[in-house]
């Protein structure tokens, strides 16, 4: 149970679904966790659990990275974990899809992790280690969402593989999860398009959707010392769906 004993975590989109099933995972192996997000309106519940600190961040907003950054090595002297797991989504067809629409997806979904990388990995390098792991999507893998989504979720593969190489002589690894359609206040949005949801859970092998804890252990486990000569790699969560 003390799998990340006294490192300190920054989780973004921290205050709900997968980002909180992390939160209470991470506290729970006796790491400090900063639940980063945008949306403040879960900072109250969140911070309910042992060790865990809310902190707003906007991703898209470097401002907003180096506060987060800057405050968090002054109250724990050190940043030892990153998951940059904080997202949109969107279920546009491609003849709907806008400039304005491509152009917040990337800013958020794409931008929004290499920002955290950058400025992160900065705090990092002051005690020459680290572990990143970059949330994606299976649709960064598959021919399968025609969209701004899938594109923002592609560079986010692109830049993780990247920042393994770039930060490897910092002693910094940089992993990437691919979860596939996972149960969060964001997929319950999705009630709308249920016969599409029901055709997806049937073309699954493991015939349901994922769990956010589910996706929070494969964290647990890249962001652990369990997994020190592991970066660069990409774990797929989804069930089986990918590997047809």
């Amino acid at each position: 149970m003390e799998r990340l004993k006294n490192k300190v975590a920054i989780i973004t989109g921290g205050a709900s679904g997968m980002g909180a099933a992390m939160a209470q995972l991470f506290s729970d192996e006796g790491a400090i966790v900063i639940a980063a997000d945008i949306n403040t309106t879960n900072f109250k519940t969140i911070e309910e659990i042992h060790n865990v600190h809310a902190m707003k961040l906007d991703v898209s907003s470097d401002e907003s990275w180096k506060e987060v950054a800057n405050n968090t090595l002054s109250e724990y002297g050190r940043i030892d974990i990153l998951i940059n797991n904080a997202g949109i989504s969107s279920q546009k067809s491609s003849a709907d899809i806008t400039e304005q629409d491509w152009t917040l997806m990337h800013k958020i979904n794409a931008f929004g992790p290499f920002l955290g990388m950058r400025n992160i990995a900065e705090k990092m390098k002051l005690e020459n280690k680290g572990a990143i792991v970059n949330i994606s999507s299976y649709t960064a893998i598959i021919g399968s969402g025609f969209n701004q989504y899938s594109a923002s979720k592609g560079s986010v593969r692109a830049i993780s593989r990247a920042a393994a190489v770039e930060f490897a002589s910092s002693h910094i690894r940089v992993n990437t999860i691919f979860p596939g359609t996972i149960e969060t206040p964001m997929t319950a949005n999705l009630g709308q398009y249920k016969e599409a949801m029901e055709q997806l859970v049937n073309a699954t092998p493991l015939k349901r959707l994922g769990t956010a804890s589910e996706v929070a252990n494969a964290a647990l486990f890249l962001a652990s010392d369990e997994a020190s000569y592991i970066t660069g790699a990409e774990l797929v969560i989804d069930g089986g769906y990918s590997a047809q």
